[in-house]
């Protein structure tokens, strides 16, 4: 097996820490050798292969911590006009433009199944390394309940066939028993809507879902049996208090947060994942895709008010991971993320730290991937530009010019060259 080196690049490792210039990183198969000064690479003996930064950026994979794979927002016509099957070749696009965007690990938060995630682990298909949750619990009536006032149910992601629950339960045993189900088809990760959403017919983001005891009941069953972490869609306080005080992970949106929401998350050192893109997108879309009047509503007075919130955590302290709701936008276009994040008072580091160390470290992943440091997997991403004197660059995918998941490099430009000694 042969080392390949990187070189001649400026290295963001990911660690937040100043950037390393002509730097270099080596790894042999799928494991990272040396990340350091290409002054104090060291010799390696046998085959060589080399590939050529050319004063680009070297930086870790990066990660979405919430997207839907399964997904992307269609009009209903053309949801009811889709043959069941098709769904999955579509994705397998959804998945490829988000390895083209430099996204290698992310976080799917329902409506992809474990043959999907095998798929792509078995190298049938190109994707990014992903943690599944299967399908998400809701209430009858709730955000995940697709019942129009028709009497008809308009699915925005596929459920009930093999390896697809039903996620929709109410009481304590009907949820125990959901949570089985839901661990019994492969879930990496549970998630619950704690409260309503934007995309949902019959409920509002302020609306509270399940009790504290339920919600109590899915983190028993999942983080303490089987050691697996609960996230939770949560958009008002009341909501993301209930989930916070039941001992779940990450809360995903978090659009209306108060300050004891944000003292929760800070006492027991809960995850924030602000999706600020995806009330945007649903106002850029709303017509292009087909958006329903109620749901474009609910974006536009959700869009301030997620703004003030995501700001308020960040000062406080609160553990920021990137995620961006993909498949509600476009995938590939993931990283648009990052300069809303900007706006809200990050950084571009602290940006670039939270779609790569701290999501790792939300995924429980933080051993292998998130930062470029030996041992770890050598998921790296080159790109043309300096992303800290310009973050909207990575929202080019022609700026991405490497990716590498794994050891294995799933894009190249013709720009980057290898060379073999």
């Amino acid at each position: 097996m042969s080392v390949t080196i990187l070189k001649n690049g400026i290295l963001i490792d990911g660690n937040g820490g100043e950037p390393i210039v002509n730097a270099a990183i080596a790894f042999e198969g799928e494991k990272i050798l040396f990340v350091g000064g290409e002054k104090d690479l060291p010799s390696f003996g046998g085959k060589v292969e080399f590939i050529d930064a050319e004063g680009g950026t070297i930086l870790p994979g990066f990660i979405d911590t919430h997207v839907h794979m399964m997904l992307e927002y269609e009009p209903v016509e053309q949801r009811l006009s889709t043959p069941f099957s098709y769904n999955f070749y579509k994705a397998i696009d959804y998945m490829k433009n988000t390895i083209n965007a430099g996204i290698t690990s992310v976080r799917d938060c329902g409506g992809t199944d474990a043959g999907v995630k095998q798929a792509v682990e078995k190298g049938l298909i190109v994707g990014p390394r992903m943690q599944v949750s299967i399908t998400a619990l809701t209430t009858t009536g709730g955000h995940g309940d697709s019942w129009t006032a028709s009497g008809q149910t308009v699915k925005l992601l596929l459920d009930e066939y093999p390896g697809m629950p039903n996620g929709i339960c109410d009481g304590v045993e009907s949820v125990r028993k959901t949570v089985r189900e839901v661990l019994r088809a492969g879930a990496d990760v549970v998630k619950v809507h704690s409260t309503g959403g934007v995309l949902s017919p019959t409920d509002h983001p302020e609306f509270t879902q399940f009790s504290i005891e339920e919600l109590k009941v899915m983190v028993e069953e999942a983080r303490f049996r089987r050691g697996i972490k609960v996230m939770a869609h949560a958009q008002g306080a009341e909501g993301i208090k209930n989930a916070i005080k039941a001992g779940i992970h990450s809360i995903e949106h978090g659009i209306y947060l108060d300050d004891e929401c944000i003292e929760l998350m800070l006492e027991n050192g809960t995850f924030l994942v602000p999706t600020l893109l995806a009330p945007v997108s649903v106002l850029e879309l709303a017509e292009k895709a087909g958006m329903p009047e109620w749901g474009v509503k609910k974006a536009r007075e959700a869009i301030d008010a997620h703004k003030e919130s995501m700001a308020k955590a960040y000062r406080a302290g609160v553990k920021i991971a990137m995620g961006t709701d993909a498949g509600v936008m476009a995938h590939g276009t993931n990283l648009r993320e990052l300069a809303l994040m900007t706006e809200i008072g990050m950084t571009p580091m602290e940006a670039i730290v939270a779609t790569t160390k701290v999501a790792a470290e939300c995924m429980g992943w933080e051993d292998k991937v998130g930062t470029l440091e030996e041992g770890k997997l050598a998921d790296i991403v080159i790109c043309k530009s300096n992303p800290l004197t310009d973050i909207r660059s990575l929202e080019n995918q022609e700026n991405i010019r490497v990716v590498i998941q794994g050891g294995k490099v799933l894009k190249q430009s013709q720009a980057a060259f290898q060379a073999t000694v």
